[in-house]
């Protein structure tokens, strides 16, 4: 006999309950201890769930990280869930001015700065770990905004929405680089201005093309 809706409705909620759990867990203990900082069992403990239902969950904790670091850069995303449809027609050049609209009008450096926090190694020094969760997670807010954009504009073609989308978002990996190198992953004005710089160079590229151009802040004639 198959199980009544009501018991299928409740174990999904008890799953979600689960869910939203480690990854409140996950972040309390990422903000306090970085993300070496702390074991599967320290999380389980925290979020009041067994280490076998952290792993039902999550197939690693760098999952998990990447989970917790992906809704920390959600905002851009959400930001488009929270509106509806787009007017119809709209080219694939008004989807591109809605992103970039996005990313200049969303505070990232609070959350990047965060993220470059909690996922330095002991020594504060950079690490291929860190380079792969930054990624991992920006791939999945790529993967999200796509799917909202192309949502909003149900006549767009999903190829080239999805290689927009992607193309500055996946320009915010690099960015994180440059920023960081040149701020050291602060997150006061001039950090903000760095920040600012570097995202209007990654929008004016992305629209006009890589053809070899002047350096960034180079005199232009």
């Amino acid at each position: 006999m198959p199980p009544s809706e009501p018991a299928v409705d409740r174990r999904a909620q008890i799953r979600e309950r689960h869910h939203r759990a480690i990854i409140d867990a996950a972040g309390a203990l990422l903000d306090a201890k970085g993300a070496d900082g702390f074991t599967v069992d320290e999380l389980a403990k925290r979020a009041k769930v067994s280490r076998r239902t952290v792993f039902n969950h999550f197939a690693s904790v760098d999952d998990i990280v990447i989970a917790v670091c992906s809704e920390v850069l959600g905002d851009v995303v959400e930001t488009f869930e929270s509106q509806g449809s787009a007017p119809a027609g709209t080219s694939h050049d008004g989807v591109f001015d809605e992103v970039a609209g996005a990313l200049r009008s969303t505070d990232l450096v609070t959350p990047i700065a965060y993220l470059t926090r909690v996922l330095r190694t002991p020594d504060d020094e950079p690490s291929q770990r860190q380079a792969v969760v930054l990624l991992r997670a920006f791939t999945e807010v790529s993967e999200r905004l796509s799917a909202e954009m192309l949502r909003r504009h149900p006549e767009a073609e999903e190829l080239t929405t999805r290689l927009l989308v992607s193309s500055l978002i996946g320009g915010l990996v690099v960015l994180h680089t440059h920023w960081l190198a040149a701020t050291g992953g602060s997150a006061d004005a001039a950090s903000r201005a760095v920040w600012d710089d570097l995202l209007d160079h990654l929008i004016q590229r992305t629209r006009d093309g890589y053809a070899l151009t002047a350096p960034l802040g180079a005199p232009t004639s």
